[in-house]
């Protein structure tokens, strides 16, 4: 999401990473390109605003004023600081923000008064699974649920795309209410509920399969003996948080399911895995190697689909 100086706002998404990064470059390419003044000062007042507390800001303030401004970026903070010749009532106005703002109740009091709910998606995994006490996310379930109740014959499904204004929506609805009914007719579109899906596991902090084992699966995945590689995959796979362990167990599993459709949804686990290959691993820092990762990417969940009873069965290695 990106915001300009006049206040207008973008957006730009796609489930192919290297399409997400060719515009990154592009977009801080022509940042590059501005006169540097104009980068540093253009959102000076912004930048402080968002990256300072109010505490923080209040006590700079005398600082920023001495400052010189240009006549075009006059705000009522600027009208309101120049117009207060007494240093008295500056001062004293200082105070009784500072008292109102420490006397703010804490982000934990508001979430424990239900004021503020604590958010599903962008959360950590363990976070989610702590608040809910369980080991997989409800709404990982409820749209698993209804992919297989009315969407494994759809064609393309999780390939296709579903309109991003309603995924938008129903991302809002998760956050903001604990009970969610996909059977409500606003969510009739499967594609929709797929689409919701896959943002949750892109937009964690941490992908299901974390940063410090995506080496080791990379690394697995490379070995030429087919035994050998199952053995290698499943032991890295008991390794992770339960959380991980268990979402990941329930997700591949219908994603089975959908595999096991190939004739008529036309996804085989090649294609599942060039969908989900990206999103549910990637590595903590992207380098020039991206285009080799995503081919292992690619490669670790279509063979966790094809061996998943070898890799998730509870027999002995």
């Amino acid at each position: 999401q990106i915001t300009t100086v006049s206040g207008n706002e973008f957006l730009f998404q796609s489930d192919i990473d290297f399409l997400i990064l060719d515009w990154f470059h592009a977009i801080k390419n022509a940042i590059d390109r501005l006169p540097k003044e104009q980068r540093i000062t253009s959102r000076n007042l912004e930048f402080k605003l968002r990256r300072s507390s109010s505490i923080e800001l209040l006590n700079n303030l005398d600082t920023e004023s001495k400052e010189p401004k240009p006549e075009h970026r006059k705000s009522l903070i600027f009208r309101l600081n120049y117009s207060a010749s007494d240093t008295n009532d500056r001062n004293r106005i200082k105070s009784r923000l500072k008292k109102f703002i420490s006397r703010r109740p804490s982000l934990k009091t508001l979430q424990e008064k239900g004021l503020i709910k604590d958010q599903i998606f962008g959360s950590h995994l363990h976070s989610v699974c702590e608040h809910e006490k369980s080991t997989v996310p409800q709404f990982v379930r409820l749209c698993i649920e209804a992919v297989e109740k009315r969407g494994l014959d759809v064609d393309g499904i999780y390939r296709v795309s579903g309109n991003l204004a309603t995924i938008q929506k129903l991302r809002f609805v998760v956050n903001q209410e604990e009970k969610l009914n996909l059977d409500d007719s606003q969510w009739e579109d499967i594609h929709v509920v797929t689409g919701a899906l896959k943002m949750f596991f892109r937009e964690l902090p941490e992908p299901l399969f974390p940063y410090s084992l995506f080496e080791q699966f990379v690394e697995a995945i490379k070995i030429q003996d087919n035994a050998t590689r199952i053995k290698c995959i499943r032991s890295l796979v008991k390794k992770l948080p339960r959380p991980n362990y268990e979402t990941m167990k329930i997700l591949f599993q219908h994603l089975q399911k959908i595999a096991a459709k190939e004739s008529v949804n036309l996804m085989s686990t090649q294609s599942l895995g060039i969908v989900f290959g990206p999103t549910l691993l990637r590595p903590e820092k992207e380098t020039g190697n991206m285009a080799v990762h995503m081919l292992y990417q690619n490669q670790i969940v279509e063979l966790m689909l094809s061996e998943y009873s070898k890799i998730f069965g509870s027999g002995e290695d």
